[in-house]
């Protein structure tokens, strides 16, 4: 079943509709007809399971069937990746945001090798939305996670301190205990940050500066590449807290 989102203000109580590129998408690529069923979501919360009722070049009219089941985890993880090399950023959004997620901030750190100025951090950044918004869409969420403008380490430091855990998986932080006492700590429903360091790794006064108010953990003896070390602490994260 496909899913899709909409504007709150497009779901009534027995009729939702669906507009602007989602419409051609359902004609003319996936070929939908009059009779099939869909999952829409609100991005605030709402899911529902619908049927095609009527369909035009302008929009879709749906019958609400029934609500879904929700879908996100019992954590707001958001993920500070150092910004990687080539396409691998395109690769940690659409895994992160399958494995749930709920905002990705890309971080120019000091050893990145990747330097973005402005006008090309703000392509970059549509293009890196648009894959979480497929990616949300594959997986059922019930969210589009947000991907936010590149920020320099010290200004994502600053916005992690909002957040009521922040974690940061280090090469020279060794054994799994401890790593097993945070994630088992950490309360269902609270927000978590998660820094992920570049291909370079993190320079000591980026760590100078942080380790007195972020969790130092291993994600075990094997050094990870940076597209992997997000997804494996992640991934760590909502096994802990999962039911």
């Amino acid at each position: 079943m496909f899913q899709f989102f909409v504007e709150p203000g497009q779901i009534q109580e027995q009729e939702a509709v669906i507009t602007g590129k989602d419409v051609n998408h359902m004609k003319n690529v996936l070929r939908m007809r009059i009779g099939e069923q869909v999952r829409i979501s609100d991005n605030e919360g709402g899911d529902f399971y619908c049927q095609i009722q009527d369909m035009d070049g302008q929009r879709i009219i749906l019958k609400v069937l029934r609500e879904a089941e929700d879908t996100e985890p019992n954590l707001k993880i958001s993920l500070f990746q150092g910004l990687p090399k080539g396409d691998k950023m395109e690769l940690v959004i659409q895994k992160a945001v399958e494995l749930g997620v709920a905002e990705i901030i890309p971080v120019a750190m000091k050893n990145c090798v990747v330097k973005l100025d402005q006008k090309k951090a703000g392509s970059k950044q549509a293009r890196w939305q648009a894959i979480a918004e497929s990616a949300a869409k594959q997986s059922k969420r019930s969210i589009i996670p947000k991907i936010g403008q590149v920020m320099k380490f010290q200004e994502a430091a600053e916005y992690a301190r909002t957040l009521d855990v922040r974690l940061l998986p280090y090469e020279n932080q060794r054994g799994m205990e401890h790593t097993r006492q945070v994630l088992g700590s950490i309360p269902k429903g609270s927000s978590v940050g998660v820094f992920i360091g570049p291909e370079g790794g993190y320079d000591s006064q980026e760590i100078a500066l942080v380790k007195e108010e972020m969790e130092m953990i291993s994600l075990g003896s094997r050094i990870l590449r940076t597209e992997t070390a997000g997804l494996c602490a992640v991934s760590m994260l909502l096994y802990a807290s999962e039911d």
